[in-house]
């Protein structure tokens, strides 16, 4: 894509919680991006959900709010089918002046998980399920969006219905338009069981390329819900008693040769596999903050209601924590089932792939798998129950230490906290409007 051609783009880095915070330049600056021209206060990628500086940082007045240096990631330029004008965003990452990456980037964090892999000469393959809902946010509190060809609202749920996606099919089309525009990997799509609830699932691919494009995607998906003139978010909980929205993970880690490092030939997988499970669980708790990021997110991590609330592993059982799914021994993988919809991909990646490496690299073992409804187990260890209690254990788990820079640990549990108390200064009927296109 030739930028200098644009009116203008955008250059922009993901924050802590997942938004882009950047910069709208002319195409002169084409020519800068590679040397460092570009710069954005360190701060900026540790603000809260609002945009707002946290109090007591040491990344604003202690340190004098100082710049640091935006260059571009692999990921190149992509366009923004959402705008009206032709124009791209350029995905960046956040440095110092000597290069040295910024702890506080989220998308450094992931990159520094994989090259652990990469120093055993290993790669992750990776895909994400991707749950929103279509609402009508003009109104007090949200409600289900008017059925394209009816004109009434939606009432009902419709699970995997054909009649709910034709109804939506400008939409959706103008969304695998955009995708392939993108080179987001889009491929089914489905009508979910929450009303107005939709999943499309994003293919197997390079990690990296797997959290760049669950970004994109939902950026994308916003974006163009906006232009046929409703709502997508991908809250944990738009409805209180409805359907929430997870993002499922599964990934697989091949080495050198292109082998599946968790294929043994047959069903059970490898001695491999089990220690990255074990890892996963030892991790899952502390890591509740990074899978359940925000207030709203605790809404949806309760027993019976399809989402984890227990670190455990099954083959072929939705209702654990990690999944192993069923199919050729050669596509062996682990399916972690934990995050929500609202999660920042880079971190959530990292949190998953970091902790199953320190399985991999301990070789721990797993408990036994467990067989029928694991809501029913009891002694599962559990994730935290709610966000202050999600806040405390991430800042203090050993697994999660190993997982994440120091800094970044501080830096997100500040943010979490001051979360907290700007949204208890807030009536909770509003709380919905804070969320709705911001996670």
């Amino acid at each position: 894509m030739d930028l200098s051609a644009l009116h203008s783009f955008r250059v922009a880095a993901c924050d802590l919680n997942g938004q882009l915070r950047g910069k709208r330049v002319p195409p002169s600056y084409a020519d800068k991006l590679e040397k460092g021209s570009v710069r954005m206060p360190f701060s900026a990628l540790n603000v809260d959900l609002w945009g707002a500086d946290i109090d007591g940082s040491p990344l604003v007045f202690e340190s004098g709010d100082a710049d640091g240096v935006l260059l571009p990631t692999e990921r190149g330029p992509v366009p923004m089918p959402w705008l009206d004008v032709d124009t791209a965003l350029v995905p960046m990452c956040l440095y110092d002046d000597h290069g040295t990456p910024f702890a506080g980037d989220p998308r450094h964090a992931l990159t520094a998980v994989l090259d652990r892999y990469a120093q055993r000469g290993w790669s992750v393959i990776a895909a994400t399920e991707l749950e929103f809902t279509l609402l009508d946010s003009s109104g007090a509190q949200p409600q289900p969006p008017l059925n394209p060809l009816t004109g009434r609202r939606l009432v009902d749920e419709a699970v995997l219905s054909m009649a709910e996606m034709d109804a939506f099919d400008a939409f959706f089309t103008d969304l695998y338009d955009g995708c392939a525009a993108m080179g987001i990997p889009a491929q089914t799509a489905i009508s979910e069981s929450g009303i107005g609830q939709f999943e499309i699932n994003l293919n197997h691919q390079d990690a990296m390329r797997c959290a760049d494009d669950t970004l994109l995607f939902k950026v994308l998906a916003r974006g163009l819900a906006r232009k046929h003139g409703f709502t997508a978010t991908f809250m944990s909980k738009p409805y209180a008693d409805d359907a929430g929205n997870g993002m499922h993970v599964h990934f697989s880690v091949v080495d050198q040769a292109g082998q599946n490092v968790f294929d043994n030939g047959g069903p059970e997988g490898t001695d491999t596999l089990r220690h990255a499970i074990a890892g996963c669980l030892a991790a899952m708790p502390g890591s509740t903050l990074i899978f359940a990021p925000h207030g709203n997110s605790y809404t949806r991590l309760v027993p019976g209601a399809h989402a984890p609330t227990g670190a455990s592993w099954a083959y072929e059982n939705r209702t654990a924590a990690l999944r192993i799914p069923g199919g050729a021994p050669a596509a062996r993988r682990i399916e972690h089932r934990v995050a929500g919809g609202d999660i920042n991909p880079y971190l959530m990646l990292a949190a998953v792939l970091g902790a199953a490496m320190n399985g991999i690299d301990d070789g721990t073992e797993p408990p036994a798998p467990i067989t029928g409804n694991a809501y029913d187990i009891d002694g599962l260890p559990q994730l935290a129950s709610d966000w202050e209690a999600a806040v405390a254990v991430f800042e203090s788990d050993p697994h999660v230490a190993r997982i994440f820079p120091a800094d970044l640990i501080r830096f997100l549990a500040m943010t979490k906290r001051q979360e907290i108390r700007r949204f208890a200064e807030r009536p909770p009927e509003d709380h919905w409007l804070s969320y709705v296109e911001a996670v």
